[in-house]
């Protein structure tokens, strides 16, 4: 990773930036009232920021490694069987031209960078208590953050933490659907990406009759479950979104016991699905663990 850049914002400007919570006490309370698995819209204070303008972001995307760095076309439709096409612009002319570059682009793990794990880490530390009341230690933070043209969509896909997404500036409707539930995610779709398998899902018109739908601006955040299958769909603006994520040990377990089901499956068994929080998923993951350390999974 290349040296930040020393144009980047000096630390009193990013302590002047959060000198106030970034969720306020209402805030705090719907989540703690609704984590871990109902989605729901919380509103924040970090619609200006020094770091996440259009000229830091750019910069940050430049320093950042290839692998961090998740870069495509924007008019896309909501279910793809593969990886969409490249915009033929560098990261940098992507983020500094996203407003007419038709563009999708993700920068990954921005808390390999001290200032964005600076950042991540205060907002985190807000809800720290409210998550571990839940699911105990709050494991693994990470941020990503969104780049979208006008109209762009990210398919439909899932994700395997905890993760609150906040809209910096732009607009755009995140569509939800039940985690856990099959019909949205088959079994084999999840144990298959636990595995290393693709995050992509395959879409079919009639899941809209389960869909939330959440409008999002300047200032508003939405909570997304782990693993809850979801799409977005961007205003006819140009478009920031930070993401901030977490795992728990039940995450974990989760995860790892999709991956023990994989194995099965592979065998010719038909396993019992993992279960939803508060279930445990210890056996699965722990017999799953002990295959991985003797080398007989990945």
């Amino acid at each position: 990773m290349n040296a930040p850049s020393k144009h980047w914002p000096t630390t009193d400007q990013r302590h002047h930036a959060l000198v106030t919570d970034i969720f306020d006490a209402t805030a705090r309370m719907e989540f703690a009232q609704s984590y871990p698995e109902v989605p729901h819209k919380l509103r924040h204070a970090l619609d200006r920021h020094p770091l996440l303008d259009l000229e830091a972001l750019a910069q940050l995307a430049e320093s950042l490694p290839e692998a961090s760095i998740e870069f495509n076309r924007g008019d896309l439709p909501i279910g793809i069987d593969d990886k969409p096409g490249e915009t033929g612009l560098s990261i940098g002319e992507t983020i500094r031209q996203v407003g007419e570059a038709n563009s999708w682009a993700a920068l990954k793990n921005i808390e390999q960078v001290p200032a964005y794990e600076e950042l991540l880490m205060e907002l985190l530390g807000e809800l720290r208590d409210e998550i571990e009341a839940k699911t105990g230690a709050m494991l693994t933070p990470q941020g990503f953050i969104f780049i979208s043209s006008p109209n762009a969509v990210t398919p439909y896909h899932f994700d395997p933490e905890h993760n609150i997404l906040l809209q910096i500036r732009g607009s755009k409707v995140m569509t939800q659907f039940p985690a856990g539930d099959a019909r949205f995610a088959p079994d084999e779709v999840h144990e298959s990406y636990h595995s290393g398998g693709p995050r992509e899902l395959k879409w079919d018109d009639s899941y809209m009759d389960q869909a939330r739908a959440f409008a999002l601006g300047p200032g508003d955040a939405v909570f997304v479950p782990v693993m809850a299958p979801h799409f977005v769909q961007n205003g006819p603006a140009s478009s920031v979104s930070l993401s901030i994520t977490w795992r728990s040990e039940w995450s974990y377990a989760e995860s790892d016991a999709r991956g023990l089901n994989h194995l099965l499956r592979q065998r010719g068994f038909s396993p019992r699905a993992t279960g939803r929080w508060p279930m445990s998923n210890a056996p699965k993951a722990y017999a799953f663990r002990a295959l991985r350390k003797l080398g007989l999974a990945r």
